[in-house]
């Protein structure tokens, strides 16, 4: 690729991601609905929008880079407070059940119907395990289906993706090393070691941050500098160490700071928030315009069914398993089953892991990218149709009008906290992250905060 080619790329790839996030947020929908099928578009009719062409190796570490400061963004909404009562012990089950249900589910459902073998089953469903803040943020900022539901779902998008990562990594490994039979003893250690490498990468950098934004007093420009730099680090040296451990490293340094006393959350959210947005679209677009129409052929069907599976079947069941014998009311957790779309790092993964898997010959690797892909439009697509009318049908949405945000840049951050959240009109920011789990400060449900019951854990 020429050098004139790679600036039209770079040049493309910027103009069509902002432009779909500007068009959907003045439509009032997620802007991955736009962003997947305009960037699929744009790489069926010239190659130079796919950046893996010009980045080659470098693709896939600045892609994981990319997420982890969107999951740290995601991680600094993360308020211990909202796990209050029956909260923590249904995100607690949507992470254990959730999981394996989840995996299972998707797998079965893929060998069913796209003919895929066993191991490229296994790797599809350990692929869509994930959700992700960047798609479930921005519809909950729509729907506002009370905080206590922001909440939970909030911290399962969040803490599902780097937990979702490592087994893909682990899944990806045991199926590239050939072996027919995994060992349960060493992946399970396997797993444990990734687990420890990235809280303690994650612990490492928010002490750093604690230190440096609680005792030294950065402020202003050069803590969001410091702040940046220190997930960048983190992440790496993690990723350097055992792969995709970064992103749990980084969403363990957001939840630490959201948390930890006397640390201020970095001032300039808005910085934050210009460079998620830009990763999301960037990446969304490299990523689809590496799906080719042929690639569709014989996918399109049966994925859309396994869709239909996953909305219908896996996800219902995944709700009720993480809600029984809990205060949710049946409008909450009939909502908590109508949310669950997959998002980037789900396209990442794929992206990284089937062309890999194809070329060592694992039957049906070659349909993991563009089943990934007709996955993540058709859950965003049905959620995010959905997501605002289920909330009011169901009695969930905030009676009061959303008020007329602040301008972009949101309430000066030296002035007073406000007393009532803002609902901005500009689509950057109505789609963006950093609201996952703030939602509108409304009564919580009844018995919310009530511990009664013991169910299983």
């Amino acid at each position: 690729m020429t050098e004139s080619q790679i600036y039209l790329g770079i040049g493309l790839i910027f103009a069509l991601g902002v432009g779909c996030q500007v068009v959907a947020g003045r439509l009032r929908l997620p802007a991955i609905v736009l962003l997947l099928p305009v960037g699929f578009v744009a790489g069926t009719i010239t190659q130079t929008v796919n950046a893996r062409t010009f980045l080659g190796s470098a693709f896939t570490p600045m892609v994981t880079l990319g997420i982890a400061v969107i999951l740290f963004d995601g991680g600094l909404e993360l308020e211990f407070a909202q796990l209050e009562g029956h909260n923590h012990r249904v995100v607690r089950r949507l992470l254990y059940w959730g999981i394996p249900l989840t995996w299972a589910g998707a797998g079965l459902l893929a060998w069913a119907l796209l003919g895929l073998s066993t191991k490229a089953a296994v790797m599809l469903g350990a692929i869509v395990i994930v959700s992700g803040p960047t798609v479930v943020g921005p519809l909950l900022q729509m729907a506002r289906p009370g905080r206590r539901l922001t909440g939970i779902l909030g911290w399962e998008s969040t803490t599902i993706d780097p937990i979702g990562a490592i087994i893909g990594v682990l899944v990806f490994t045991g199926l590239q090393s050939g072996g027919d039979r995994v060992h349960l003893g060493h992946a399970a250690a396997a797993f444990g070691a990734d687990i420890g490498v990235g809280l303690l990468g994650g612990a490492v950098g928010a002490a750093a941050l604690w230190f440096l934004l609680g005792r030294v007093k950065l402020s202003g420009i050069l803590a969001t500098e410091v702040t940046l730099a220190a997930v960048v680090a983190a992440a790496g040296f993690c990723n350097a160490i055992r792969a995709d451990t970064g992103l749990l490293a980084a969403i363990t340094m957001g939840v630490a700071l959201a948390n930890l006393p006397g640390v201020e959350r970095p001032q300039d959210r808005p910085f934050f928030a210009t460079i998620v947005q830009l990763v999301v679209a960037v990446l969304f677009i490299t990523i689809s315009a590496s799906v080719t129409p042929s690639q569709l052929r014989g996918v399109l069907g049966p994925t859309l069914v396994l869709v239909v599976g996953l909305i219908v079947v896996v996800r219902p069941v995944v709700a009720l398993t993480a809600t029984v014998r809990t205060d949710l009311t049946w409008p909450e957790r009939t909502y908590v089953a109508m949310m669950d779309p997959r998002g980037i790092v789900a396209a990442s993964t794929a992206a990284t892991f089937g062309p890999a898997l194809a070329a060592v010959g694992i039957g049906g690797a070659q349909k993991l990218v563009p089943a990934t892909f007709v996955v993540i439009v058709g859950t965003v697509t049905f959620y995010g149709l959905t997501a605002v009318p289920a909330a009011r049908r169901l009695g969930l949405t905030a009676e009061e009008p959303a008020p007329a945000g602040p301008a972009p840049d949101g309430p000066d951050p030296d002035g007073p906290a406000p007393t009532s959240p803002e609902w901005p009109d500009d689509p950057a920011a109505a789609a963006r992250p950093d609201r996952l789990a703030g939602g509108p400060a409304e009564p919580e449900s009844p018995g919310s905060g009530d511990a009664r019951g013991a169910g299983p854990p």
